[in-house]
């Protein structure tokens, strides 16, 4: 029948059944490439993307109504679709969303060329509406999950990652179905390709090239690389590029190794040195399907990043001379210039730390160092002086980002002595240019000072009681055996610079910990018997040096009655004075061998949670057992 004889002013139930197939068939056909029919109609509900019904007339037969109807769930996603593809192809809605809209329009376009067959087939007459529903199936399933990826992305308006884990997630659900996982596998991959053209410019050339945010990696242009020396917690380091919410599912696992790729990149860049990963033809990023390719491709731009990040800073920036210089002077590694200098700087270091002139401290420690071995380092120009305004044990309990295993329930056990010299607040630090500040920060160089006062604190005690064991001996000095802090070797068997800021971190931890401060009761302890030492060799020199009668050269061989008894009297005193030096220094003993008691009891307690403390306190406790054995 021809259609032009038709008058569709008519209610389809008017005409006979063959003919209304022939009617329906035509509306179908329209109705799949979204434009209504005669006796189809097709409604939208205002503001709303997925609310699309049809409506055909109720006069028609219902064996073509029935048969109609399983069709319309094609033209409904042809409709949402062609709706999502129109309206995120704005260029506000992202890359991935351009991506995804161009494959689903190359999707739209084969199935419009196979509705265009299917009317050519209709116009020749070989087409019944049981036919057109046969060849429609295949489509009904992969336009259907289509429809459902893009209703939920834009019910949620997603972009980016988002959209690529919704794709991933809707494929995988479809495990079953061979042919609509692939065609949802074929749609991430498109819609992937500009995602990971942002991903190779960041792990080959560590440039961040997103103008739509979608990337997982973000940028903080306000941290500045000058910031490491004086920032404790080295944000720019940690912070300056971060991980965002929303990384794609198939790179989550390796997300951090990109994050670290490019920040190694840009460190090079910020040096000068631009340097780009090699690329080949195989090297483009693809994710398709369970093809892992791309991730081996990361994996070597890293490689490859990271081994010349740390090249570049161990040759061109000599990070093992830097850190062994700073093992001389601030581990007293090479301590004769150290030794020099408490001799020169005696009366400045005396002084209180509000009295102290940093500036003179600083030209003598120029001097000790051009005068002693020290001269030969050229980098111990680096050294410069600092005097504290806090005490070793305050500073170490207010010391940062560090988990105190012990602490004081008293806030007054932590208060400033009423009477702290220089000597106790005085420490070194070392200029740090970058890109060697990205392993000695702020954080590390503080760890490093802590360390130092403990130690030049402790050779001031030593020194002290040096002094007066020479006094009574009349020896140079006592021969101190102690364990010397080497260069961690972990440095040495590093692959990445991260790796060497974890292992400097750790060996300085350890050194802290072994050296009690981040333990306050017990480095409390130790400064109580470092102040009884203190006072015992005051006390000793002065007690000693009162007591000696000296013998004046020029008296005669026969001394007068009157000489005789002078030296009678003195020789009295000098017998009293004796007296008094021996009760005085078994006093000192029988103190000091009750602290040093209570420490090994207290190591020895602290051990069971902190098993380093255990050898100290073995020897401690033994050097007491050996003291009670003579």
């Amino acid at each position: 029948m021809n259609h032009s004889t038709v008058d569709f002013e008519n209610p389809i139930g008017y005409y006979a059944p063959s003919v209304q197939e022939l009617i329906v068939i035509d509306d179908v056909l329209s109705a799949m490439v979204g434009v209504e029919g005669r006796y189809i109609l097709i409604k939208t509900g205002r503001g709303k993307m997925d609310d699309v019904t049809f409506h055909v007339d109720p006069s028609m037969d219902l064996a073509l109504q029935e048969l109609a109807k399983r069709i319309f769930p094609l033209c409904r996603s042809f409709l949402l679709i062609n709706q999502f593809v129109e309206s995120r192809s704005q260029f506000q809605n992202g890359l991935v969303n351009h991506a995804f809209s161009a494959a689903l329009r190359a999707l739209l376009l084969d199935y419009q060329a196979m509705v265009a067959q299917l009317e050519h087939q209709f116009r020749l007459g070989r087409l019944s509406l049981q036919g057109l529903w046969f060849y429609c199936q295949p489509m009904m399933g992969s336009m259907q999950a289509l429809s459902i990826v893009i209703q939920k992305a834009a019910a949620n308006n997603f972009s980016g990652s988002a959209v690529l884990n919704l794709l991933q997630s809707q494929a995988k659900a479809m495990a079953g179905d061979s042919a609509v996982r692939l065609l949802l596998e074929k749609m991430t991959q498109c819609a992937s390709n500009a995602y990971m053209s942002i991903l190779e410019r960041w792990v080959y050339e560590g440039v961040i090239n997103d103008p739509y945010g979608e990337f997982f990696i973000a940028e903080n242009k306000s941290l500045q690389k000058e910031s490491l020396t004086q920032d404790y917690d080295a944000k720019y380091w940690g912070q300056r590029y971060s991980l965002k919410d929303g990384i794609p599912s198939f790179l989550a696992n390796i997300a951090q190794t990109i994050l670290t790729t490019g920040k190694y990149l840009n460190v090079m860049r910020e040096c000068g040195h631009n340097v780009q990963a090699p690329q080949s033809e195989n090297s483009k990023l693809m994710s398709s399907g369970s093809n892992l390719q791309y991730l081996e491709c990361i994996k070597a731009a890293y490689n490859f990043a990271s081994g010349e990040l740390l090249n570049l800073i161990k040759e061109k920036y000599d990070l093992m001379g830097k850190l062994r210089s700073i093992k001389h002077y601030l581990l007293l590694d090479q301590g004769d210039f150290l030794v020099h200098f408490m001799d020169i700087a005696r009366d400045e270091l005396a002084k209180k730390p509000d009295e102290v002139s940093v500036e003179k401290l600083q030209s003598l420690l120029d001097l000790a160092l051009r005068t002693t071995a020290a001269a030969a380092d050229p980098l111990h120009e680096g050294l410069t002086c600092v005097v504290e305004r806090s005490s070793l044990l305050k500073r170490s309990s207010t010391f940062k980002d560090l988990e105190l295993s012990q602490r004081s329930s008293d806030d007054n056990d932590l208060e400033e002595p009423v009477s702290i010299t220089s000597l106790e607040t005085f420490s070194l630090s070392y200029k740090v240019q970058w890109p060697l500040s990205i392993v000695l920060s702020r954080k590390a160089l503080t760890k490093y000072q802590l360390i130092f006062r403990f130690l030049f604190h402790c050779k001031h005690v030593e020194r002290q009681l040096c002094g007066a064991w020479q006094v009574h001996q009349g020896v140079k000095g006592l021969n101190t055996r102690g364990t010397a802090l080497s260069r961690s070797s972990l440095l040495c068997r590093t692959n990445s610079i991260d790796d060497v800021i974890q292992h400097h971190d750790f060996f300085l931890d350890k050194c802290l910990r072994e050296c009690l401060l981040l333990l306050p009761e017990l480095l409390k302890k130790v400064q109580k018997l470092e102040s009884m030492c203190l006072q015992y060799a005051a006390a000793t020199q002065w007690l000693i040096s009162s007591s000696i009668v000296l013998h004046n050269p020029e008296e005669t061989t026969e001394p007068s009655k009157k000489t005789k008894q002078r030296r009678s009297g003195q020789v009295l005193k000098s017998t009293t004075r004796s007296a008094a030096v021996t009760e005085s220094i078994l006093k000192f003993e029988k103190e000091f061998n009750a602290e040093l008691q209570g420490l090994g009891s207290m190591l020895s307690s602290s051990s069971q949670t902190e098993p380093y403390l255990a050898h100290l306190a073995q020897l401690i406790l033994g050097v007491k057992s050996e003291q009670n054995g003579f």
